[in-house]
């Protein structure tokens, strides 16, 4: 790989012009070669990243200047990419995982985000990086108690085949589970009627499971439950399912920010918190979840 060699030089008396230029090498995830010479892959987007920072060091009066960076033979073009490791910062970010307690959504996303930040600048993975992965998937996994992912493709059903059905789930419904739920009485099996298990293990035969593992349906890939039922019967060709879909899995597992996924979780936790039982949770999810689908329905139409 060749590498992008950014020289720099900065006035002593700009300490704050200083500072920015420093964090914006940072957040770029230069590497040092020696001071005042900052590394960084070669590619059109770290140049114009770079060439913008140069901008900056022009306009505290500093010089800037960027080169191609070719290592002699192998062993040097190693110790180039070796001072991109990012072990130390991946070490740091699993005691912060090991060490977490008292987890919520808000906790979860922001070692999700940090990973991703850190997953971003991170050019050369390797096993830090899987392990770091791999920990964060079993804490979010133990304290969500999130089904899985299965693989294989999703098959296209029928919903009249799927008609006056039992359906079972895990109680004390959340995001997925609630938009599920949702989904299934609305636009699948409108008589549907709903067990709330205690122990998924224990779920009637006769029943249809949906998210936890081993359920009839469950998250698929990178889809949670709620996108992979819309798939099934073909539901997701509606623009205002598509819509809920973002929302949900922007919740239930991260991903792509969605602008109004914040406050549906804020309204959601609150009927949550007023519910007596899972019943009356999905009933007045339900009225939420109604209200979406009209008013991105009328949006898609205007």
């Amino acid at each position: 790989m060749d590498f992008l060699a950014f020289f720099v030089s900065l006035p002593t008396n700009q300490s704050a012009g200083r500072m920015r230029v420093w964090r914006a090498l940072r957040a770029l995830g230069c590497a040092t070669l020696r001071d005042g010479v900052f590394l960084l892959p070669e590619s059109p987007q770290h140049a114009a990243a770079l060439a913008q920072v140069a901008e900056e060091v022009r306009a505290i009066n500093g010089t800037a200047d960027l080169y191609h960076l070719d290592g002699r033979d192998a062993a040097q073009q190693a110790a180039m990419a070796a001072l991109f490791d990012r072990g130390q910062e991946y070490a740091s970010l699993l005691a912060a995982i090991a060490a977490a307690e008292n987890l919520g959504a808000k906790t979860l996303r922001a070692l999700r985000r940090e990973l991703g930040s850190l997953a971003a600048i991170d050019f050369f993975p390797g096993e830090a990086r899987r392990q770091a992965e791999a920990a964060l998937a079993a804490l979010e996994a133990s304290a969500t108690d999130e089904p899985s992912a299965a693989a294989g493709k999703i098959r296209r059903l029928a919903v009249a085949d799927f008609q006056g059905r039992t359906w079972a789930t895990r109680q004390h419904l959340w995001v997925d589970r609630m938009a599920s739920a949702w989904l299934i009485r609305r636009c699948i099996d409108k008589k549907a009627k709903f067990l709330w298990l205690a122990d998924p293990k224990r779920c009637p035969k006769k029943a249809l499971g949906f998210d936890f593992d081993g359920a009839t349906f469950t998250h698929v890939g990178t889809r949670v439950t709620f996108e992979v039922l819309a798939a099934s019967f073909g539901l997701d060709s509606d623009p205002a399912i598509a819509r809920i879909a973002a929302i949900v899995h922007s919740l239930d597992a991260g991903g792509v920010p969605v602008a109004e996924a914040a406050g549906i979780e804020a309204v959601l936790a609150g009927v949550r918190a007023a519910a007596a039982d899972d019943d009356k949770l999905l009933s007045e999810a339900s009225r939420i979840f109604d209200s979406l689908y009209r008013n991105f329905k009328e949006e898609n139409q205007q």
